[in-house]
């Protein structure tokens, strides 16, 4: 088993980009496939979509499957396992709390001079598609993490798709969580053509507004192609993590945590950056026994993350740590140095930040109430984690008084003037001649 590991000062330049682009350069690769995928939904909607998921998924699926039924919802709430019902709801309690905590005034103004209101005015998105993903196994924590904030927000039509199983049907626990959170228009469909049906709609499944939720490298580059027909939200691609240590850090938390985001695909990503050359020796030689112990599927994954785009990266310093960290802008960061509320200040460019031993990202995935939905490939340099606002708008808001106007008529007219707008500067000068 190939572990990479490189010392940061030696990797040659075309490495080291290849590094920081991860698996964008997998969706760069896929874009024609995903403009075919894209076209043949927009000319044939339900026909294209239900080929694809044949081909995909559920080889015998049909046109009724694709929206779930009441009773869809009925059957999964009684098979599913009580302990996971629990789970669900002890996850869903967290993680509204969080964002009920992040909803802004609906409104607010501020007296900007005399006379001069300026504000906003804050509405939810009228319609919004939940991409919610689908491999070998099934993510009610996903549902929970862009339900949870659609529904506080107040979003008025909240649709999910996600992939079906082999019987052409959406997980039990993935629809649990959806009616959780009132949720109840669930579609089971995925991949490329999922996009696309809420891009343009088809008889079935509904045109929106945004779309927002992670998804493979296929999704992602559908995402791409589709921005400018609706808002593709946050850029949520395939996994990725960095854990940044000092010689403090324990190196079997390190090994344990550096395959949780690896074992999510072969795409994804999961770093070790560290300046201590015996934790970074101490984490190698405990991988190969961590990953063998792993389902072969899982493992095989870790195998190609951890030689691929993750493995090892050793730095000279904890600021050049640092520094590559924010130049990176992982979607997970785990922060393990002996004073992680320090190094925190110096972080600029992170999805999510996680401090001490006792905070994995298993925990915030699931259940910490902060939500999991975060930017992938270095786009946490621009981007922030999903929430309360990425289902809401803001319209400037503003009211003059007769004093408000007398103080600002001139301003106005004289930079109308200068840029050459007439009619700005008329509407103003106007006023003056039926007012007096």
């Amino acid at each position: 088993m190939a572990i990479k590991v490189r010392e940061l000062a030696s990797t040659p330049p075309d490495e080291l980009a290849r590094i920081m682009r991860r698996a964008e350069q997998d969706i760069t690769d896929l874009l024609p496939v995903a403009e075919e995928v894209i076209q043949r939904v927009r000319q044939e909607g339900d026909d294209a979509v239900v080929a694809y998921t044949r081909k995909f998924d559920a080889p015998e699926f049909t046109v009724k499957q694709l929206k779930a039924a009441d009773d869809d919802f009925t059957a999964a709430r009684e098979r599913l396992a009580e302990d996971v019902k629990a789970a669900i709801m002890q996850a869903y309690a967290n993680i509204r709390r969080f964002h009920e905590a992040q909803m802004p005034e609906p409104m607010w103004f501020t007296e900007v001079m005399p006379g001069v209101m300026a504000g906003e005015k804050i509405t939810p998105v009228a319609s919004v598609g939940l991409y919610v993903p689908r491999g070998k196994g099934a993510f009610p924590s996903v549902m929970l993490m862009l339900a949870v904030p659609a529904v506080v927000a107040g979003v008025e039509r909240v649709v999910v798709v996600t992939p079906p199983g082999p019987d052409g049907k959406v997980d039990d626990a993935s629809l649990f969580a959806a009616e959780v959170c009132g949720v109840k228009e669930v579609y089971a469909v995925g991949g490329m053509q999922a996009i696309a049906a809420l891009a343009y709609g088809t008889a079935t499944i509904p045109k929106v507004a945004k779309v927002i939720g992670p998804g493979s490298s296929y999704v992602s580059a559908a995402k791409r192609l589709l921005y400018g027909v609706m808002d593709v939200g946050t850029p949520a691609g395939p996994s990725e993590s960095i854990i940044l240590a000092d010689e403090t850090a324990d190196p079997r938390i390190i090994a344990v945590d550096l395959l949780v985001e690896a074992e999510h695909g072969p795409d994804s990503a999961a770093l070790l950056v560290t300046h201590s050359r015996a934790v970074a020796e101490q984490v190698e030689r405990l991988l190969p026994e961590l990953i063998n112990a792993l389902p072969e599927w899982r493992r095989k994954f870790v195998e190609t993350v951890l030689g691929g785009y993750g493995g090892i990266m050793i730095t000279e310093s904890l600021e050049e740590s640092i520094r590559f960290t924010n130049d990176y802008a992982p979607e997970h960061l785990e922060i393990l140095t002996w004073e992680p509320f320090v190094t925190l200040q110096k972080i600029r460019n992170a999805g999510e930040i996680l401090l001490g031993p006792y905070t994995p990202i298993p925990i915030s995935n699931y259940c910490l109430g902060l939500n999991a939905i975060l930017p992938t490939g270095s786009f946490a340099r621009s981007f922030s984690a999903v929430g309360v606002y990425d289902f809401l708008k803001r319209s400037g808001v503003g009211y003059l008084s007769r004093e408000g106007y007398d103080a600002l008529k001139a301003t106005t007219a004289t930079l109308a003037d200068y840029e050459g707008f007439p009619a700005h500067a008329q509407a103003v000068r106007q006023r003056e001649v039926w007012w007096k």
